[in-house]
């Protein structure tokens, strides 16, 4: 059964070590690769592995539905995750304990819980003759955490025929729950994602010895405008997504509404307003010379609707002295809360949580899909997950500690099952 394979499942995948640090450094994901294009072949897909580069390897098959004529439908999840220092964690980040009623683990949340539960959803419906009414086309992607250039991107420009008759999708970050008191449960559904814009900033002066004055210090330049940047404190925002999930909480001041859900509300918040976080820094070879250039790298994500603000306003941040380019430029993207694909998943979830109730949002950060919706498909962040109310779930992201409740990951699998029935 689905529910007692996803637990193996998600612990041998956390124990392939996928790390990606960027610049096409790391291991890669050609083990992860195989594992998962060997379970999906135990129950007799087809399925291909597509190498963007050495290691940098992605995941695609095709489950034909019963009803030829209906778009397709895309599962997708990334197999790369985010460094580590093993030295901070309570268990081991490529261990995959299961202890405390969690698997713990790299990955645990971002996102080997959602390639485990799609796997073990297709592995049982295959098994049983299950197949869903439309086809559904799965992939596992390298490279999502640099911006994925070895993996949706690759796809996309490189084999877009594997996305034909794909209008809609479903990934991460999505379909879980927050609890609010003790007596209400929203499972937030991820329908919009903010815009990313990594930028290089730099300031050129006049190098010199570093004894003597200098009027034209290019590290003190740049350091002044990172930290106008760094501390500028954007207006909130509303967008519809976030207007229709402020509509759940109730009247009042957005911020303050958002600040009573808990640790949740820093990711939620960010979806109130754009944001930018400085987190490099480069000047200088010598302690006594002062350098000719100094640079820095921003992190600036922007609301659906408002690129054309938030760089206008980097621009007069930053200054005449400061140039800006980009390390990564993409889309943000938002889509309606209605259609027969949100009543699945709505319906889904509310089948195993009668009491829960679900609702849009805005992800902070972003996924594979902004790649896909380059070929016109509409997707949302649904890896369903009902969750303990004192678990600190979005500071798993990247974080130390990751971990992944047993009991959430079984949840998960039930509600995929009923999603591709409804769906």
């Amino acid at each position: 059964m689905a529910e007692d394979e996803v637990v193996e499942l998600c612990c041998d995948l956390i124990r392939i070590d996928s790390t990606n640090a960027g610049d096409n450094a790391g291991p890669g994901e050609r083990a992860a690769a195989e594992y998962v294009a060997a379970k999906l072949a135990e129950v007799g897909l087809e399925v291909t592995i597509l190498e963007s580069d050495d290691r940098r390897a992605n995941v695609v098959a095709r489950i034909e539905g019963t009803d030829p004529g209906r778009d397709a439908l895309l599962l997708h999840g990334h197999l790369d995750v985010v460094p580590f220092d093993a030295g901070d964690w309570r268990h081991h980040p490529l261990s995959a304990e299961v202890a405390d009623g969690c698997v713990w683990g790299r990955g645990a949340v971002d996102m080997k819980d959602m390639d485990a539960m799609i796997l073990a959803v297709v592995r049982q419906r295959l098994r049983e003759g299950r197949r869903p009414g439309r086809d559904v086309v799965i992939m596992f992607t390298a490279d999502e955490e640099a911006g994925g250039e070895y993996g949706a991107k690759f796809l996309v420009e490189e084999h877009p025929g594997l996305f034909e008759g794909v209008t809609e999708a479903i990934g991460e970050v999505g379909g879980f729950s927050v609890s609010i008191g003790t007596d209400r449960r929203l499972y937030l559904i991820e329908a919009a994602e903010k815009g990313m814009a990594w930028m290089r900033v730099a300031a050129k002066g006049r190098a010199g010895h570093g004894s003597m004055l200098n009027l034209d210090n290019a590290v003190t330049e740049l350091a002044d405008a990172v930290a106008r940047v760094g501390r500028h404190e954007w207006p909130v925002r509303l967008t519809p997504t976030m207007s229709r999930f402020l509509e759940e909480l109730g009247d009042g001041d957005p911020e303050v509404l958002i600040a009573k859900l808990g640790p949740v509300a820093r990711m939620l918040g960010a979806g109130l307003r754009n944001t930018v976080n400085p987190t490099m820094l480069e000047a200088g070879y010598k302690s006594n010379v002062v350098p000719q250039t100094a640079s820095a790298v921003i992190d600036g994500r922007f609301l659906p609707g408002f690129e054309e603000e938030f760089f206008a306003t980097i621009d007069e941040l930053l200054g005449p002295n400061v140039t800006r380019e980009f390390v990564q430029h993409q889309v943000a993207l938002e889509f309606g809360f209605e259609g027969s694909l949100v009543t699945a998943m709505v319906e889904a979830l509310l089948a195993e949580d009668p009491a829960g109730r679900a609702v849009p949002y805005t992800m902070s950060g972003g996924t594979d899909l902004k790649s896909f919706s380059r070929l016109g498909i509409r997707g949302y962040g649904f890896a369903p997950l009902k969750l303990p109310a004192d678990l600190d779930f979005s500071g798993m992201f990247h974080g130390v500690d990751e971990r992944v409740p047993v009991d959430s990951l079984q949840f998960g699998v039930r509600v995929l099952d009923r999603f591709l029935d409804y769906c």
